[in-house]
């Protein structure tokens, strides 16, 4: 089982990520998927999540309207489109699967496979 996270990295307030995760290795459509983040000295916390189909989103506080979630089940590869970037965004960002219902999806302890996370640094 992997999961690859890619796209941080260094952008300006107001500005503009893409992350993507690519899963290998299980069966990806059978799962809901979430996006966390960690900040130095926080607890992580879920961000944007969508459901097996991709039909069904939900958003945290956090994202602000401004996150967009979206995976593509034939490329095996979830997305977060990330806009209008504040530096409080400024975190390890993480994409983890789950198989339990989606009303839990915002329980980062019922998630059962974890990417090694990419780095999101907005400047001020």
């Amino acid at each position: 089982v992997q999961l690859q996270a890619s796209g941080g990295g260094l952008a300006q307030t107001g500005g503009s990520l893409r992350l993507s995760c690519a899963a290998s290795g299980f069966t990806f459509d059978d799962y809901h998927i979430g996006w966390f983040r960690q900040a130095p000295g926080k607890e992580r916390e879920g961000v944007a999540f969508i459901d097996d189909t991709g039909g069904t989103t939900y958003y945290a506080y956090a994202a602000g309207g401004r996150f967009t979630i979206s995976r593509d089940n034939a490329k095996h590869t979830v997305y977060l489109q990330m806009n209008s970037l504040k530096p409080e965004d400024t975190a390890i960002y993480y994409c983890g699967v789950t198989k339990a219902r989606w009303r839990y999806v915002r329980i980062s302890s019922r998630y059962d496979y974890w990417g090694q996370g990419t780095e999101v640094t907005v400047s001020s």
